[in-house]
């Protein structure tokens, strides 16, 4: 699914209504209904409830002036506040208000803070809030009277239903230009906006719906600008082939895991289990020889390759050699596996050696540093970086604050820069590929920030990039079920107690139920 900018959004309405012909007062019409219908989803007994509606002169006004009259229509007591002069609203939403009036239902205008302080205490008093006022358009802070209106709504704590978008927010940015409305529930139209799936607009923005009004998908993809799509079950079920009932292990794909070192042989275990519980044929760990005992107990499906070692118990840099010579489909380095120079210069020599695909994840990633890398030229052996923020910055030489401020912008630069694919961890995971899409997960928890999850995420996505062969493809996969699992998890053990052997156990529950998940839409 799609994420748009206002710009984007304002283009596919406008090649709705020429190449299908739909009136935009229809797109409007629909629009208001959706509303209606997701209300009467997110409420129990909406007809026995009072509804405010807050209206604004432009489109989104319209939206709200639809959504007033459906109301009616099903007999829910709906009052309507107009924050500017009837001789304001023009268009399609002019043509809507003169229904409201055909309805026989009162708009209530509002043209100052004065007014507002003797119409906004009957506002608060109703049981839903429906916010009609502004709309994607928006790209300066509020003030004034609509300033002094969101901040009475939001200290009345009453439930809203934002129409597109809460007004406040720009859809041009997830960050925020001023105050905001808080929604309980939003409901947009087409697709989803940048402030919808990213902090901090996502925390204004409540539960989300993106209702179809009739704008086709085909419009929507084929838009230009900037590439942001939210992976969902959809996806993941187009991408996940279908197992052949006469199929045999190596049809599903050899992964080969270097990890652990001493004390840190728990990485490499987890990396291992998330490979086999996502439906590797054969998974191998390497890991340093005095490592092997205590991680050929970690499971008994995996097996073991013993690598050189040094003194302080890592990988020797003489060990590439063998990792180099053992069959594989995918390489995931990385997890416990130590920081001095041994590992240093066996992810190196990997990254300009190996010729199948490799995923770079923890302290592999630590070693490179801000380092140039050679990351280019590879050929058709792909490599993926999957850093955390900090491990981001270090690759960036920027702070993690500086990350975590455009999260998508950066990974996507990095991405392009430097011909990988970057999966950037953390709330919201972003999986930004060499030519400039991006893809961001919304699964998962705060309980999955516990040490461990991210070993088993490495795991997992060489699991499944052995099995689909398509490193685009398998990195959602992999971010979505990671996230599914760890929700799942959660719901068993709590946020707080979650560990990443949880993570594991769920993963084939998380599969299945994204499978039924998107079958049954």
């Amino acid at each position: 699914m799609r994420v748009l900018n206002g710009l984007q959004m304002k283009e596919a309405d406008r090649r709705t209504i020429g190449k299908l012909k739909i009136p935009s007062l229809v797109l409007m019409e629909n629009a208001g209904r959706q509303v209606v219908a997701a209300m009467e989803s997110a409420f129990e007994n909406l007809s026995t409830r009072s509804v405010a509606v807050l209206c604004g002169s432009g489109s989104n006004g319209g939206d709200g002036f639809v959504v007033a009259r459906a109301l009616s229509e099903k007999e829910v007591r709906v009052s309507v506040f107009l924050l500017c002069s009837k001789s304001d609203v023009r268009d399609d939403a002019l043509i809507h208000l003169e229904s409201l009036a055909n309805a026989g239902i009162s708009v209530t205008e509002i043209f100052n803070k004065e007014e507002w302080e003797l119409s906004g205490s009957e506002v608060t008093k109703h049981d839903v809030i429906v916010d009609a006022l502004l709309g994607t358009g928006l790209s300066r802070p509020l003030e004034g009277l609509l300033k002094r209106v969101v901040a009475d709504i939001n200290a009345a704590c009453v439930p809203v239903v934002a129409v597109d978008i809460p007004s406040g927010l720009s859809s041009e940015t997830h960050r925020l230009i001023g105050d905001t409305i808080q929604a309980t529930l939003t409901v947009t139209f087409g697709a989803p906006k940048l402030p919808h799936v990213l902090a901090p607009g996502v925390g204004r923005t409540g539960d989300l719906v993106v209702a179809d009004i009739g704008i086709p998908t085909s419009i929507i993809d084929e838009l230009g600008g900037p590439r942001l799509n939210l992976v969902t079950p959809e996806d993941i079920c187009r991408l996940i082939p279908v197992r052949d009932q006469e199929a045999h292990k190596g049809n599903f794909g050899r992964v080969l895991v270097v990890a652990g070192s001493l004390g840190k042989t728990g990485a490499a275990c987890l990396a291992g289990l998330g490979a086999l519980r996502s439906g590797a044929g054969l998974v191998t760990v390497a890991t340093p020889g005095s490592c092997l005992s205590m991680v050929s107990a970690g499971a008994a499906e995996y097996m073991t390759l013993p690598l050189t070692e040094s003194a302080s118990g890592t990988v020797d840099e003489r060990a590439l050699e063998q990792i180099l010579d053992a069959k594989c489909d995918v390489i995931a380095v990385g997890p416990g596996l130590g920081t001095d120079s041994g590992p240093a210069n066996v992810v190196k020599g990997l990254i300009a050696r190996a010729e199948v695909p490799v995923i770079v994840d923890a302290d592999a990633l630590t070693v490179l540093g801000n380092q140039q890398v050679a990351f280019r030229g590879r050929g058709q052996a792909k490599l993926v970086i999957t850093p955390h923020p900090g491990e981001m910055a270090r690759l960036c030489g920027v702070s993690a604050e500086d990350v975590q401020r455009d999260r998508v912008e950066v990974a996507r630069r990095f991405a392009v820069e430097h011909e990988v694919y970057v999966v950037l961890k953390g709330a919201r995971t972003v999986v930004a590929a060499p030519e400039g899409t991006v893809f961001l997960n919304i699964s998962g928890n705060s309980g999955m920030a516990t040490g461990g999850t991210g070993d088993v995420l490495t795991g997992v996505m060489a699991a499944w990039l052995a099995q689909i062969k398509d490193v685009k493809g398998a990195c959602q996969v992999a971010v979505y079920l990671h996230g599914a699992a760890g929700d799942l998890a959660a719901e068993r053990q709590g946020e707080v107690a979650l560990i990443a052997s949880d993570v594991v156990e769920s993963l084939g529950q998380a599969l299945r139920g994204t499978m039924d998940e998107a079958t049954s839409e």
